[in-house]
């Protein structure tokens, strides 16, 4: 047993989130292919998908408000749940073949994923100040699982019941509930002891417009964007290149790890070298996964790429988050993070949701070249702030 209370609140939250990012990657890995199995509209394959980012982008906000009143985790309990509902209304979606139904199940998901996106928050509230970036990471960390098993069950879900993806949408409804059972474990500071009077932070506007909180808003919502892009439209475009679902799996699984690995370094590199350099190298990964897709349409390329991929979207993403903690009050907290979450995932939700008819139009090599220009102001952004910091010193 972890006698540190510090540590068994991060490890809590790490199993978390290795829990509810194990149904965000299966979601991913079949949500594109069980909708293209229901419409014969291709540019629809993945509404599943973009519905649970809408769902996220929509509850982020009220996931925020509700915890500020009824604690982290009364929050994080009623998140878990929503993800059991969603999984049980998606796979009667695929009972009935309604796309719509599928996507009202995914929708809820993507509410659980509103309240999830706080459990690296809520890891930053419980440490102090020389842990908060291994906090982070550690947390971050927990999606390591979920690269070896978001794939495998959406694999092995898929065609375990009739019709194919029924079982997938079964098995994320119960890994909802082994989540929830985790949480009951989280011992958070209550409503009343957690209470600060945000009336006395400053306004909502003069919280987002300073130059760190929009540079580390638009380098997280660079990663998530692009990342959420490419892997939404990978499992299509491999079968569109003849490779089928056991291989497809595999490089979401490959992605993943890439995504979560690096997590168990990412902030002492931080610590190390600083937030920015962690940030910009994160710009130029993600460049490395555009150079690799224009290698070709095999198993290596597509796995080569996605990995990259996944590292620079951890680097930005992190980095982004601990940039992001240095710019509100305990008092500002609940809007500054709510806010930051909700314009990330309003970007996922637009890319997830062109995924489809970007590689129906583009192809897939296309598809990522156009990101270089996204690329190139992510990197623009951080080396101006970084020239801005350094004359701020100099004065």
């Amino acid at each position: 047993m972890i006698a540190n209370p510090m540590h068994r609140q991060v490890l809590i939250l790490a199993s978390a989130q290795a829990l509810f990012q194990t149904v965000s990657v299966l979601v991913m890995t079949v949500g594109g292919l069980a909708g293209a199995q229901i419409t014969p509209r291709p540019e629809l394959a993945t509404l599943p998908i973009a519905a649970m980012f809408l769902g996220t982008a929509l509850m982020t906000f009220p996931a925020s408000h509700f915890m500020a009143k009824a604690g982290r985790r009364a929050g994080f309990l009623l998140g878990a749940g929503l993800g059991i509902a969603g999984g049980v209304i998606a796979a009667a979606g695929i009972w009935t073949a309604q796309l719509y139904l599928l996507s009202l199940g995914t929708l809820l998901v993507g509410a659980y994923q509103a309240f999830a996106q706080f459990y690296r928050f809520a890891a930053s509230e419980v440490a102090d100040d020389a842990f908060r970036p291994r906090a982070i990471s550690f947390v971050m960390a927990g999606g390591v699982v979920a690269a070896l098993l978001g794939p495998l069950l959406g694999r092995l879900g898929g065609p375990l019941m009739e019709p194919a993806y029924l079982g997938s949408f079964l098995i994320l409804a119960l890994v909802s509930l082994i989540a929830a059972g985790a949480l009951t474990g989280l011992k958070m500071p209550d409503a009343k002891a957690d209470h600060v009077d945000t009336h006395k932070g400053r306004p909502w506007a003069e919280i987002v417009l300073q130059p760190a909180y929009l540079v580390a808003l638009f380098g997280a919502a660079t990663g998530y964007g692009i990342m959420i892009l490419a892997m939404t439209a990978t499992p299509i475009a491999m079968q569109h290149h003849h490779h089928d679902l056991a291989t497809a799996a595999t490089v979401i699984q490959l992605h993943v790890l890439g995504m979560f690995l690096p997590s168990f370094f990412t902030g002492s590199l931080i610590a190390r070298f600083g937030v920015l350099r962690i940030m910009l190298a994160g710009v130029l990964i993600l460049t490395t996964h555009v150079v690799l897709t224009f290698t070709g349409t095999g198993f290596t390329s597509f796995a080569s790429a996605l990995v990259m991929l996944g590292v620079g979207w951890n680097f930005l993403y992190i980095g982004g988050t601990t940039l992001l903690t240095t710019t509100y009050t305990p008092a500002e907290k609940s809007r500054a993070q709510a806010t930051n979450d909700m314009t990330i995932f309003v970007v996922g939700l637009a890319c997830s949701f062109s995924a489809g008819g970007l590689l129906q139009a583009l192809g897939w090599q296309t598809l990522n070249a156009v990101l270089l220009p996204w690329l190139g102001l992510a990197a623009l952004a951080l080396i101006w702030f970084a020239a801005r910091g350094r004359a701020a010193q100099t004065i």
